[in-house]
Parts: structure tokens; C-alpha cells; sequence
């Protein structure tokens, strides 16, 4: 009995080793048709999907499909119809994650609010109206968090600047309120002041921020945009 489940045992094993290397055999045909075909565009991943018998293509940040013959390219979102589930989403959210313990927090400016238990990292824009408006219509009423605030510089020239004399400040914290939420400019910042302005752009080229307000938590994941106070809290509620 023990004898006949060890050669089923090794019999799945050697399954599975099959399979996997009919898969990695079929990926790297695929992957070479598909950058024939498309002009030599680098390929990050190929993945068959456990869906419709179709592969996932990423090239960067972005998600395509297509079939084992590479003949077909579908650009969209895949949804599970029995749960409403956004495959593809979910699939993107998972590749954008980060290691929140990693971030240079030495880069950011802190604050804390009562408890400081939820923690959350902001990269902003000084000139972004998004960034405005959820620091005045959400953050404003969160309680219990400990915010890390990266000013980061994507809209403008002179959001550098306005980054560099709020961060050359006396109180950075305050001159940062002061300026998104009551719209009272910094005092320009004194000499040989320098800011990691050009620090925190890399970094956040490199986790592929592409707007702002981007926000970040503890379990990796991010939210995108000026989400009002019910979305903030239903995702901390996520996070465990």
C-alpha cells in the first residue's frame, strides 16, 4: 500500500516536470514569434493563463494577450464573469506591488497622526490638484496613521522648486500643509540647501509612478488617485 503511493507520488512529480517543461518549451516559441512580429519589442514575461487558453504578454507595465500561435493580440481587461472579478487588474496590482519595508523613508517627509498604527507612503506633486484635493477632502479626517510623504516632481519645472523650499524649510511638515491646504507658498530656501528632489524621482521612475497622488501601504499594494475617505479606510481594512 505505502509502495503503491510512493509511485503515484512519483508519477505525479514526473507529470508535472513534463508539463513544465512542454510549457517553457512552448513560451520560448511564442516569445520569439510574438518579437518577430512585433519589430523586436523586449518581452518581460510570457505566462499561459489559466483562462481560454490564452498567455499573458508584458512589455513594461502593460498586460496583452494572445493565443499559443502568437497570431492574435488582445489588449483589454479579462473578467471572471461568476465573481465580476477584474483578472487583469488583479494581475497588475500584484506586478506593481512593492517591499514597503525598502522605500528611503529618509527621503520623505513624516507625519503621525494619534495612534500612527496604519502607515502609508504619498508620492505627490507640489502642483498636483489631486493631490490637493485628498489632502484636504481624505487625509484630513484619517486618524491613526503614519503618513511618509514623497515630494515628487512630474508636472512642472517649478514643482522642483517648490519641493526644494518646502523641504529646506524649518517645519517641512508645515510648510507643506500650509501650501496644499491653505495655498501659502514656501520661503524660497536658503543657500547650499539641496533636497532629494532628483533622488525620488528615480525612485519613483523605477516603481513606475506615472501620476500623482500615488499611495502606497504596508502589504505593498497601491491605490492611484484622490480616493475619498471610505475607499482609504475600506483598504486599510484590507490589510492585515
Amino acid at each position: 500500500m505505502k509502495m503503491s503511493k510512493l509511485v503515484l507520488a512519483m508519477a505525479s512529480v514526473m507529470l508535472m516536470s513534463c508539463a513544465d517543461a512542454q510549457n517553457a518549451k512552448e513560451e520560448a516559441q511564442l516569445r520569439k514569434v510574438l518579437t518577430e512580429r512585433l519589430g523586436g519589442v523586449k518581452i518581460d514575461s510570457i505566462i499561459k493563463t489559466q483562462y481560454a487558453d490564452l498567455y499573458e504578454i508584458r512589455v513594461g507595465s502593460e498586460i496583452r494577450y494572445t493565443d499559443k500561435t502568437g497570431s492574435i493580440m488582445v489588449a483589454g481587461h479579462i473578467f471572471d464573469l461568476k465573481t465580476s472579478q477584474d483578472l487583469t487588474q488583479a494581475r497588475i496590482d500584484d506586478l506593481n506591488k512593492i517591499k514597503f519595508d525598502d522605500l528611503p523613508k529618509e527621503l520623505a517627509m513624516k507625519t503621525v497622526k494619534g495612534n500612527g498604527k496604519r502607515v502609508m507612503a504619498i508620492f505627490e506633486d507640489p502642483n498636483c490638484g489631486y493631490c490637493k484635493r485628498f489632502r484636504q477632502n481624505t487625509l484630513a479626517n484619517v486618524d491613526n496613521v503614519t503618513v511618509y510623504t514623497f515630494l515628487y516632481n512630474i508636472l512642472t519645472p517649478e514643482s522642483a522648486t517648490k519641493s526644494q523650499n518646502i523641504w529646506c524649510s524649518a517645519d517641512r511638515n508645515k510648510a507643506w500643509d500650509d501650501w496644499m491646504l491653505n495655498g501659502k507658498a514656501p520661503a524660497p530656501a536658503p543657500a547650499g540647501c539641496t533636497s532629494p528632489n532628483d533622488k525620488v524621482l528615480a525612485l519613483g521612475q523605477k516603481i513606475n509612478i506615472n501620476g500623482t497622488p500615488a499611495i502606497f501601504f504596508a502589504d505593498g499594494s497601491r491605490i492611484a488617485g484622490a480616493v475619498d475617505q471610505r475607499t482609504l479606510e475600506a483598504k486599510f481594512a484590507t490589510i492585515k
